[in-house]
């Protein structure tokens, strides 16, 4: 499918996520949804990412009038990116998602509709009632109930003469790191073990918007084993990691190991406050544990993020980086080379939704100092080189983190994708 001939050229991406409607409370960054896109705009963006909470509004069966979110309890959560809900808030989840299409609409911005859903969303409700719907469905079914309920919401919003906001439709946020992967044999490639049941799932959604581009969302680019990919979408969706002297220090502290020993004497000496508490003593409320369940994010990461001294964790960074650097700087570049190449030879628009660093502590600099700066410029140019459709500047660049404030960097990054 030709990218329909409304849509912008290109997409300047601000990675909204969940947060248009988890930060909403008094204070927050997505209090005032039109304020929100002002801003966007000001910075040189025509497009955001959601996660548009799809099943639970028109696939789960819930009442949806009456959304509470709030803080995950206890202060857990409060020093990471995405978790950190300071307020809490009442939506109408419908009203809301017409709220921000009207808003994207006065703003002349346009939205990428995605789910997060079997990997984090429902974790900010204080109810589990969205959790306990999205996991009574069985693994094998997942693509299909979400495609179906995204072509509710698309119809939803076509009602409202709205539809010629969505950019594209995404069936999940990052499918092979999501919930979805329960479906996938044991050891089984979870890109290729997708595959079957992704493609059915984009038919089904097809045949009832057969005008609508939609796709398939992937983590990373599986060099490789890009034979694995849906042959039947209508945008190439990637998002591009590079980790490298992040992923060292993922893997030295055992952040997403559970099977290892956690180094809590070195975690004190090297990343921690020196008011952190202990790992076993850090954790969720006894009443909000649940909603530890309702996310894949691992317990030890939320506890170095929320305890960690900033300044001591950009310097462990800072300190190995140039063993990584032009590591990280060729493997994103051949994951965007194999990606627009794949994307090419499909005549698919290419779009990266998400990048560059990794998942940073909310108030460590490190990808919003010299060194990302210089990869959000080194990326967004060869994107452009590449003639993609679409591009962040970068993950953390949203009203919710603290690189919003860097106006400049954004405007000139997305003045120059846009020449």
């Amino acid at each position: 499918m030709p990218v329909p001939a409304h849509l912008p050229a290109t997409l300047t991406v601000c990675l909204w996520d969940f947060s248009w409607y988890t930060r909403t409370g008094p204070g927050e960054p997505f209090e005032d949804l039109d304020a929100a896109f002002a801003e966007a705009v000001q910075r040189g963006y025509n497009t955001v990412r959601i996660c548009a909470m799809p099943y639970l509004l028109f696939g789960s069966g819930l009442d949806t009038t009456a959304l509470t979110f709030a803080p995950l309890g206890g202060g857990f959560g409060l020093g990471t990116r995405w978790y950190d809900v300071r307020q809490t808030a009442v939506l109408d989840g419908r009203e809301h998602l017409i709220a921000l299409f009207e808003a994207a609409r006065r703003h002349d911005c346009y939205v990428i509709v995605s789910s997060w859903e079997y990997q984090q969303s429902p974790c900010f409700v204080t109810d589990p009632g969205w959790n306990d719907a999205l996991l009574a469905v069985s693994p094998a079914d997942r693509p299909a109930a979400l495609a179906a309920a995204l072509a509710e919401l698309v119809a939803y919003v076509q009602q409202r003469g709205l539809d010629d906001r969505i950019a594209y439709v995404e069936l999940h946020n990052e499918v092979q790191y999501s919930k979805l992967t329960e479906a996938v044999e044991d050891g089984g490639d979870p890109v290729g073990g997708l595959r079957s049941l992704l493609e059915a799932a984009i038919e089904d959604f097809r045949s009832r918007h057969p005008h609508m581009p939609v796709a398939a969302n992937y983590a990373a680019v599986p060099v490789g084993g890009m034979r694995g990919l849906v042959g039947n979408g209508d945008v190439a969706a990637f998002h591009l990691y590079a980790y490298g002297v992040l992923g060292q220090l993922v893997d030295e502290f055992a952040l997403r190991d559970p099977s290892r020993p956690f180094p809590q004497e070195r975690a004190f000496a090297e990343l921690l406050r020196p008011d952190a508490p202990k790992l076993d003593d850090w954790t969720l409320p006894a009443e909000s544990a649940w909603r530890g369940e309702a996310t894949i994010m691992h317990r030890r990461e939320v506890y170095v993020h929320d305890w960690c001294d900033p300044s001591a964790w950009d310097r462990w960074l800072y300190e190995r980086y140039s063993d990584h650097r032009r590591a990280m700087r060729a493997k994103l570049d051949l994951w965007l080379d194999a990606a627009a190449d794949w994307a090419a030879e499909r005549t698919l628009p290419l779009v990266l939704g998400e990048g560059w660093v990794g998942y940073t502590p909310l108030n460590a600099t490190f990808e919003e100092g010299p060194v990302g700066a210089q990869i959000c410029t080194h990326m967004v140019t060869r994107a452009a080189e590449l003639s993609a459709w679409g591009t962040v500047v970068c993950s953390n660049a949203a009203p919710h983190h603290p690189m919003w404030a860097d106006v400049g960097l954004q405007r000139r990054l997305n003045d120059q994708f846009t020449r």
